[in-house]
């Protein structure tokens, strides 16, 4: 698989990284091991995860997995810390909290460092630089190699890579973004996306197979066997199957039988050569379901195609996007 840089750092990752949301709950340790078995022989380097999937067991999976099964050295292991099961704060980014988080995940994880700690998302009750110096600690401690955020907007995204700028040598530049990104959800190019190229930051795409909805599965209705009928992840998939979608949904599968191929390898090849993306994480639940994004890994889509996809799924930006010095 072909290997990228992770924004403006030396890290290389595989362009199609292994997501883990589902490792420990829905996804048990032998299936697990089939995936990321699969995936490493593969080529397959980038490895995500987070302190709360599976409430954990995904990080304990993972770790028993590389201590028996694929060795650690050749994996990018990327986690997230700072989200917390409290109803009245979802969030947690005091520097106590995720430095503490950060042990814990090391500890189920079985190893002393992770190339890649992304905080998990914006906490409106920490101040940022507090978050931000949590980074640097970890860093400077060996215990993280490279850092990065997740599920920023824009202005969030921009002060806290130009906080890390403004002391070189002080503080560790921030090296990701992870954000959901595919054609049903084109949001993060209103601000996060021209921010995080402007800055040198990679973006690495969640669910960029839009939930699971761009494979066409949902259009004749709900697989019983699908998330969208799952009763813990039907409301994530629910919004992604309104008429705008189904109209998405409709192109690409057109794109797809012109070009004998499928639904997925159009959605993911798309997505994956976006301007500004390193990788998207696919978080396949089974062997087939990953053989079938593996298998975009020779897709170059044509330009027309893309255009027409682009076209279809172009969201409405008016003011301030707007290039209003041509007028």
């Amino acid at each position: 698989m072909e290997q990228r840089q992770l924004g403006r750092t030396g890290l290389r990752v595989s362009r199609i990284g292994l997501g883990t949301l589902t490792w420990g709950r829905d996804v048990d340790e032998h299936a697990a091991a089939d995936l990321l078995k699969a995936f490493w022989e593969a080529g397959g380097t980038l490895v995500d995860t987070a302190d709360v999937y599976g409430d954990g067991e995904a990080e304990y999976l993972l770790g028993r997995l590389m201590k028996n099964l694929v060795p650690r050295r050749d994996l990018i292991i990327s986690t997230k810390a700072g989200s917390v099961p409290d109803p009245d704060r979802r969030f947690d980014c005091s520097r106590g909290h995720l430095l503490s988080a950060l042990d814990a995940s090391l500890a189920r994880l079985g190893t002393d460092y992770v190339d890649v700690w992304h905080v998990h998302a914006y906490d409106p009750y920490t101040p940022l630089e507090e978050t931000l110096q949590a980074l640097d600690v970890a860093i400077g401690s060996g215990r993280v190699r490279y850092a990065g955020v997740s599920n920023f907007c824009g202005w969030q995204l921009a002060k806290a890579a130009t906080w890390q700028l403004a002391a070189p040598g002080a503080r560790t530049r921030l090296a990701s973004t992870q954000m959901e990104y595919s054609l049903l959800q084109r949001g993060v190019e209103r601000e996060v996306l021209p921010a995080a190229i402007d800055l040198g930051i990679g973006m690495l795409p969640s669910s960029p197979l839009g939930r699971g909805v761009l494979t066409g599965k949902y259009r004749n209705g709900t697989p019983p066997d699908s998330r969208g009928a799952s009763e813990h992840l039907a409301p994530f998939v629910e919004p992604y199957l309104d008429e705008t979608a189904g109209r998405i949904v409709d192109a690409v599968t057109t794109a797809a039988d012109g070009l004998a191929v499928t639904p997925l390898q159009v959605a993911l090849a798309w997505v994956r050569d976006r301007p500004g993306v390193t990788a998207p994480i696919v978080g396949a639940r089974t062997a087939q379901q990953l053989a079938a994004a593996l298998s975009v890994e020779a897709l170059n889509l044509p330009e027309e195609i893309c255009r027409a996809l682009d076209d279809v799924s172009t969201p409405v930006h008016r003011y301030p996007d707007h290039d209003w010095s041509t007028l």
